[in-house]
């Protein structure tokens, strides 16, 4: 890895990858950087049990047919120590980069919402489950719930379903009047009613939500309330997820705004710092499509060829469209936020239970007492559901962003770079 780039990419999902390819024929040199061990993001994760859609396949072509990017996977980003740098960590040692212009693509995570059995092994996110059978884990046989909220449910099951899973019920909280006027409106994006009679599945059900999972050692049934009416699934697995959070700490490190929990762009993918541009789900969910038209806008942005993203707006605007209607269909119901008791625990890494937290008035005063937050994921999990709880916005993250070697920690007083990471292409 070299020293310095003049485009550094963080993220190398398909917001990332177009924002490569877009910059590309500029001649800059470019790097991207993901900490997982291929291109493709969550959406496009590959694995022993995918097949890669054809888009995927034809952006990794480009990226490895294009001779001034280069694609580093394995890579995390541990701090931002000012300067137009970054502190990286590989499997062996860490790394400081610098740059000219800054792409921020790191996507979004699942928002896990905690209510009784939540932390039961046999439990997992809609979105992890789907990553976890992707990466080779067995499920055939096995009777599984999905709960939640949003078309990841959809997805998921599909996936389980092909590695020979049981579905037994899939639970959208959202009201069946919501997804009907989501039906009515689909027909705006063609390839998205394909998608949606693909993906269907006799098991759906609306106005469903997850009450509680059961068991001792580990997941035994599932408790469900179908409009007002409780049912219980004995069941193996159970995957919930309630939509998707953007993954914004390296922004807000670096100094840029937010809208709501999202960066904040201009119409050219520019944050509110000079030189650092973000796309994808970083800036607001709405799926594939948007992540690469934003990407797109926001690579000939960094090469300041204004009039090819400017020819982007109306793709994106169609697009952000259909990212509104996900929006408004699968807004969470407030019932969701009485699920937990007051001995479910929010903070899973700290074992801090719901009681122990409702009692405080905001997320740092909580935090002082009760110890949620600084566990192994800093907060990610348990302060995105005091979000949704009590209305609570954790401070700005502090660096390390990420937990670090010491040996990585000392790169930042350390000039010269030797051993480089095994660098690949897409």
């Amino acid at each position: 890895m070299k020293a310095h780039y003049d485009i550094l990419i963080v993220g190398a999902g398909p917001a990332g990858m177009a924002a490569a390819l877009a910059a590309a024929p500029s001649g800059a040199s470019i790097a991207i950087l993901d900490d997982n061990p291929a291109a493709g993001g969550q959406i496009w994760r590959d694995g022993p049990q995918v097949e890669l859609p054809a888009m995927a396949r034809q952006q990794r072509q480009a990226l490895a047919e294009a001779a001034n990017i280069a694609l580093y996977n394995g890579v995390r980003v541990v701090a931002a120590p000012g300067g137009k740098q970054l502190l990286l960590e590989d499997a062996q040692q860490g790394h400081l980069v610098s740059y000219d212009k800054l792409i921020l693509c790191t996507g979004a995570r699942e928002l896990l919402l905690p209510f009784p059995g939540w932390t039961l092994p046999g439990v997992t996110g809609a979105g992890g489950l789907q990553a976890l059978i992707k990466g080779g884990m067995p499920v055939n046989g096995q009777r599984l719930v999905i709960a939640g909220s949003g078309p990841l449910l959809l997805a998921s099951a599909a996936t389980a379903k092909r590695a020979g899973a049981r579905l037994l019920r899939i639970a959208e909280q959202a009201p069946l009047a919501a997804l009907a006027g989501f039906a009515a409106r689909l027909p705006r994006w063609p390839g998205k009613v394909l998608q949606a009679i693909t993906l269907r599945d006799a098991r759906y059900r609306s106005g469903t939500q997850v009450l509680a999972a059961l068991g001792t050692d580990r997941l035994e049934a599932v408790r469900l309330s179908h409009n007002g009416k409780v049912s219980e699934f004995a069941c193996d697995r159970l995957a919930c997820g309630f939509g998707l959070i953007p993954n914004t700490e390296l922004g807000q490190v670096l100094g840029c705004a937010l809208v709501g929990r999202a960066i904040q762009v201009d119409a050219y993918q520019a944050t509110s710092l000079p030189d650092h541009f973000a796309a994808g789900e970083c800036t607001g969910f709405g799926g594939s499509e948007l992540a690469l038209v934003e990407g797109s806008i926001a690579g000939y942005a960094a090469i300041g060829d204004l009039r090819q993203a400017k020819a982007r707006f109306a793709e994106r605007q169609r697009w952000q469209g259909f990212a509104d209607l996900l929006g408004e269909t699968f807004r969470l119901n407030e019932r969701l936020k009485t699920l937990a008791a007051p001995d479910t625990l929010v903070c899973r890494c700290e074992d801090v239970p719901y009681s122990a937290m409702a009692s405080h008035g905001s997320w740092v005063e909580a935090k002082l007492e009760s110890r949620c937050g600084m566990g192994a994921c800093q907060g990610r999990i348990c302060g995105a559901a005091s979000d949704f709880l009590f209305g609570w916005h954790p401070p700005k993250p502090r660096q390390p962003i990420s937990p670090a070697r010491i040996g990585t920690l000392a790169a930042l007083s350390d000039d010269e770079q030797t051993d480089q990471p095994h660098e690949t292409r897409a």
